[in-house]
């Protein structure tokens, strides 16, 4: 199998850090970052420290990662972070931080990275939305809307980057127990399980199964879409 280079936020632990093991396990090279230092250690995967919101840190970490690696061949723009509460309720800045995190995180790395793929004329960008957003979820006003800005933004980023051979699409997991989702309390979760087709906690093969379409060399005709888990319909 071709070793490809993954360039992965948010690595540090749930599952960033799954995903980036797996993918090292399988022969690739991985970039990897986080707020804190890495969790990681192996000879074919560099870590940076670093807010993804922060724009020169951002940029600055893209451009090693081509310097050391030669190439980005995919992009999952995995760090984010979630906020449940009434909306009339929401601090500003933890509103701020979600959209800081969640939408301008994503949207930096994919400039970024995006100009690197132009230029190899072809790459794979992941995004990462919620199921939050098609059942409009009580207590996820701000962290829901942070996510409708991902899907839009996934949808015409398709658009625009599809003519370099890059395809840009989004998976929204049901929830996954992670360090995310540790603090929901149990009713708002069970709540959430009964709106699925499929009734149960997703877990990381289930995610790792989609991106993994998403980013096989047998899709380079899907782009643009936005795939649910759990039998969850727009």
């Amino acid at each position: 199998m071709f070793e490809k280079v993954y360039l992965i936020t948010g690595t540090r632990k749930g599952l960033g850090k799954e995903l980036a093991n797996k993918f090292l396990e399988e022969g690739h090279k991985v970039a990897g970052c986080s707020r804190g230092t890495s969790s990681i250690e192996h000879e074919n995967y560099i870590h940076f420290e670093l807010d993804v919101s922060n724009e020169k840190a951002a940029m600055k970490m893209v451009r090693q990662v081509k310097k050391e690696f030669g190439r980005i061949d995919i992009l999952l723009n995995n760090a984010g972070i979630a906020a449940m509460n009434h909306l009339v309720t929401t601090p500003y800045e933890s509103a701020k931080k979600v959209f800081h995190t969640n939408f301008l995180g994503s949207f930096l790395f994919t400039r970024e990275v995006g100009k690197i793929m132009m230029k190899q004329k072809s790459g794979s960008i992941v995004n990462y939305t919620t199921v939050a957003v098609p059942l409009h979820l009580e207590g996820e006003a701000v962290y829901a809307a942070s996510k409708a800005a991902i899907e839009s933004f996934t949808r015409t980023s398709a658009k625009e980057l599809g003519q370099f051979g890059i395809r840009v699409n989004a998976i929204g997991p049901t929830p996954v127990y992670t360090d995310l989702i540790r603090t929901v309390p149990k009713d708002k979760l069970d709540e959430l399980l009964n709106q699925q087709v499929i009734q149960r906690f997703g877990e990381f093969e289930d995610v790792k199964n989609v991106i993994d379409f998403f980013n096989d060399e047998k899709s380079n005709f899907i782009t643009g879409q936005i795939v649910y888990l759990g039998g969850v319909m727009p």
